[in-house]
């Protein structure tokens, strides 16, 4: 018989194994997914998927539940919220805001116009939804918080996944990739207040618990701008001025992990904190702070985030979806579909584009990839979707983002990432 400390081993060693299957077979579809003209992160999420009871667990012998043993999944989680965490922080950083140069109007009104449209269809579609998944483990979920759980998760356009496709199409110095690109900035923040609302009122007991979250929430801000901000930027002066420091390196990654820490236990969960203080971090000077921090963390978050594409594919069951779910589904993809392909490309039309390009500014702004898987598991977390909700949010995330590359006009095949230098600006990180 085993001691306990030998069947810890086996445990730790299980993990290992796991992350070696997920990071082989991602890399593997990864490649593929390029053969199609879909962005790696898209094979690296259908690994995912394959991997969990989708697929392999049809398979004789239970294997899902052998490759990935139930004791071992904590271990897998861990490791994947740090590296959805990394993720999150380079999100934030990303957001730059020289990107709105010259196209604020047009960019806000583009944002705002897809958010509010696909917010709108998505809480209307919520009310034929609720009455068949408003139970969660248990739980009896308000109405209000699905609904706006709902819109917030159809608004959502993926930041880094959008800027990948574009350098690989070549169009990000074209009028439309670059409109698109800030819309989808300004889309993103404005989305993730959004969940950030939606996380307080399903962590709040009482009208008065919001409002401690809700004036904690600002504290937290404010200490970030006027405390936070200025700090950080006195320690790049001092400790990244000609080349990084490793000692600047280990402050901000204790930076980034405590104010996770923080936002968790203000009752808004951990992935606010992390894109928060991304969004402050200095920016300058730029290529240093890139050479010495960025693409580092980029590498950890390339390494890391195929483990969170295993974690979301153990929950997602594509057997459970039948009769009526299919029905759902169709309604969930169209109602995602319609919200950003409208709302883009009619107020593109406003500011003069024909409408060959607005058709175009909308299929970009339709792209939700990873971030979408990001707001997905928040809503798990937070007790918001059930399975069969979440798988079928899990799959119009990929629809919609696998309809992006083959729809756009003149869309090369991707430039491989071996022969292509790295991406320079921001919103082009490795992960997408």
């Amino acid at each position: 018989m085993r001691s306990l400390a030998q069947h810890s081993d086996l445990i730790v060693a299980a993990v290992m194994a796991d992350i070696a299957i997920v990071l082989v077979v991602g890399a593997v579809l990864g490649r593929l997914a390029r053969f199609v003209r879909q962005p790696p992160v898209m094979g690296e999420i259908v690994a995912g998927i394959v991997l969990g009871p989708s697929l392999l667990g049809l398979l004789p012998g239970h294997l899902t539940a052998r490759v990935f043993p139930a004791e071992a999944r904590p271990y897998l989680n861990a490791v994947a919220q740090v590296g959805l965490l990394v993720f999150m922080f380079g999100v934030g950083w990303e957001f730059d805001k020289r990107l709105l140069k010259g196209r604020r109007g047009a960019a806000g009104a583009v944002s705002l116009s897809s958010i509010a449209l696909a917010f709108g269809l998505g809480v209307v579609l919520a009310t034929t939804l609720y009455h068949d998944h408003s139970t969660v483990r248990g739980h009896h979920i308000s109405f209000t918080a699905f609904a706006l759980f709902i819109g917030a998760a159809m608004s959502i356009t993926a930041f880094p996944v959008l800027a990948r496709m574009l350098t690989e199409h070549r169009m990000m110095d074209s009028p439309v990739g670059a409109l698109a690109l800030a819309s989808a900035a300004i889309d993103d923040v404005l989305a993730w207040c959004l969940l950030a609302l939606v996380a307080a009122i399903v962590t709040a007991s009482g009208s008065g618990d919001l409002l401690q979250i809700a004036g904690l929430a600002v504290l937290y801000v404010a200490v970030l701008v006027l405390v936070v901000r200025p700090l950080l930027a006195y320690f790049v002066r001092r400790w990244a001025r000609d080349r990084v420091s490793p000692l600047f390196v280990v402050v901000l990654i204790a930076g980034l992990f405590l104010s996770s820490y923080a936002t968790t236990w203000i009752g808004i969960h951990a992935i606010f904190g992390a894109f928060a203080f991304g969004f402050v971090m200095p920016r300058e000077p730029a290529d240093v702070l890139r050479e010495g921090i960025k693409r580092p963390l980029d590498h950890v978050s390339m390494v890391l985030m195929p483990v969170f594409f295993i974690v979301t594919g153990l929950n997602v069951d594509i057997s459970s979806i039948s009769g009526r779910g299919y029905l759902e589904l169709a309604g969930i993809i169209a109602v995602a579909c319609a919200g950003k392909l409208l709302g883009a490309a009619a107020t593109g039309r406003v500011f003069g584009m024909p409408w060959r390009e607005a058709r175009t500014l909308g299929l970009l702004m339709n792209t939700r990839g990873l971030t979408e898987l990001v707001i997905l598991n928040a809503g798990v977390t937070l007790g918001v979707l059930d399975g069969r909700m979440f798988t079928m949010m899990v799959l119009m995330a990929l629809v919609t983002t696998g309809l992006t590359g083959p729809l756009l006009p003149n869309a090369p095949v991707p430039v491989d990432e071996a022969t292509r230098p790295a991406p320079q600006m921001a919103g082009t990180g490795s992960r997408t």
